[in-house]
């Protein structure tokens, strides 16, 4: 059985309700981090009509969530649910293979190691 990286980013507001759908799943760990950036729109803001030339960094999540790759469907599934509102700034999911996970404290290594 494989493993994989899903990582997310998008705004700020959608954290606490996708923690605890992707928790009623079965996810057992997700790390989130803080951070700064834009898509192709380079931050400009939906009502905004003008394109900006210059880009605006904007605060977003990233979420990363190493899971089983038997359970990436169903995850996949469910953060798009949870992210989407048809707006510009929803997120981006991206999808990494991951070649192997090893527990420091343990040596477990592999899907033992989630």
């Amino acid at each position: 059985m494989g493993i994989s990286k899903i990582e997310v980013i998008t705004g700020m507001s959608k954290l606490t309700n996708l923690i605890s759908e992707l928790s009623k799943v079965g996810v057992r760990g997700v790390t989130v981090m803080q951070v700064l950036g834009c898509g192709i729109e380079l931050g400009t803001k939906e009502y905004e009509v003008e394109l900006n030339e210059v880009m605006e960094l904007l605060p977003k999540q990233q979420i990363n969530i190493v899971v089983e790759d038997d359970k990436i469907d169903k995850i996949l599934d469910l953060v798009k649910k949870e992210l989407y509102t048809g707006h510009i700034g929803d997120g981006k999911i991206f999808v990494y293979g991951i070649d192997n996970v090893i527990r420091v404290r343990t040596g477990d290594e592999g899907v033992e190691a989630l």
